[in-house]
């Protein structure tokens, strides 16, 4: 069963084409890496299936619904490439602030809130003000944020950036695990190194999809020992985008 099914997806903006025939899927369960340099277009198409961004044409359908309803926003985490969180709130207040946005039980909330503080390891943080953070605690909150609702498909842009290597590795850890629990992750990175750790991955550069499989797959299929060589076979391969 697919979280996420996209098939043509063209966005236009100002008379630009950013995204030219987009088509994936994301299974339940399942990691999908958008990987791209900045600029090849991940952005543009988690926001779009955040509803963020409005298609020109194609399907976009994300967890059975081709409309971003409410019911869909509250089984959805999002997390953006620029934190959008407020100077003058503590952590603990923000996760508050969501949770009860998102209809997390009170009687769940404080033990859930504690829980994500200490997985993003801000629960000796917890209750100094966001302008007091650095860039990489403020990644963390964001992250946090994103998790605070138990979300069934959790959308991802640049979730490590600004993250030294032990938090970075904690982070996929947990990924792995809601990936073991049923569900499913759309992750943005332009590092190659986490690519290994996605069950398939979408290879972007300037708004057309290169490849679509997995990184075994990805490998055998350009004659490459790592995903960074692979991208750059599909980039200068016969027939495909030029660099």
């Amino acid at each position: 069963m697919n979280t996420v099914y996209i098939e043509n997806l063209n966005v236009v903006m100002s008379k630009t084409t950013i995204l030219k025939n987009i088509s994936f899927n994301v299974a339940k369960g399942e990691i999908v890496g958008l990987i791209g340099p900045s600029g090849a277009g991940k952005t543009t198409i988690v926001r779009t299936i955040t509803g963020i961004v409005k298609k020109k044409e194609g399907l976009v359908e994300v967890m059975g619904s081709q409309r971003i309803t409410n019911d869909t926003l509250l089984k959805l985490g999002y997390m953006a490439q620029k934190d959008a969180l407020y100077d003058d709130l503590n952590a603990y207040d923000h996760l508050n602030f969501f949770g009860r946005l998102y209809n997390v039980k009170t009687k769940e909330l404080k033990d859930r809130i504690m829980t994500i503080l200490k997985l993003v390891d801000l629960q000796d943080e917890a209750y100094k003000l966001v302008h007091q953070y650095s860039g990489g605690m403020k990644r963390r909150l964001s992250l946090a944020i994103a998790l605070i609702n138990d979300p069934e498909l959790l959308v991802l842009d640049e979730p490590t950036v600004g993250l030294d290597p032990i938090l970075r590795r904690k982070f996929w850890e947990e990924f792995k695990k809601m990936k073991s629990k049923g569900k499913s992750l759309i992750i943005t990175t332009h590092t190659m190194d986490e690519a290994a750790s996605c069950d398939r991955l979408v290879f972007i550069y300037r708004g057309e999809i290169l490849a679509f499989d997995t990184p075994a797959r990805l490998l055998e299929s350009s004659n490459t020992t790592s995903v960074e060589e692979a991208f750059i076979c599909f980039i200068t391969r016969e027939g495909k985008v030029k660099p």
